[in-house]
């Protein structure tokens, strides 16, 4: 078996060395104990101004794994975002009864060239995040 070397993590960068997005996210389905795939996420810059308002900046849907490595912007601007979870649709797809039908994350970006990863603990009757690495 081989083991795999991991390269020091920076931003952009993943532990193989390879370009990611400036904001990564996972969702894992605590109920069903699994990576809960095909969730859509939005990404949008907020702006408190308009009553947190959301500006959307990118879209996209979690992979088999649960994660969304991509989004399309290498960084963050300074300031306050939301990743916005469409659960409603995972939980239908997997034959769940959801309380929640969409969850909304509000964060705060201080330093734009770090890289920021949101986690979503997810099911049906609750939900948990955290700044993840």
């Amino acid at each position: 078996m081989a083991l795999r070397t991991y390269t020091q993590h920076r931003p952009g960068l993943d532990r193989e060395g390879g370009s990611v997005s400036g904001i990564t996210t996972h969702v894992l389905d605590t109920a069903l104990g699994r990576p809960a795939a095909g969730v859509p996420v939005r990404l949008e810059r907020v702006d408190r101004s308009d009553f947190g308002d959301g500006k959307p900046l990118a879209s996209a849907v979690t992979d088999a794994d649960g994660r969304v490595r991509d989004f399309g912007l290498a960084t963050l601007t300074a300031g306050d975002h939301r990743l916005v979870f469409a659960t409603a649709a995972y939980f239908a797809a997997t034959g769940q009864r959801g309380f929640y039908p969409e969850v909304s994350i509000t964060f705060t970006v201080t330093e734009p060239g770090e890289h920021h990863h949101v986690p979503l603990l997810l099911s049906p009757f609750a939900y948990s995040t955290y700044r993840g690495s």
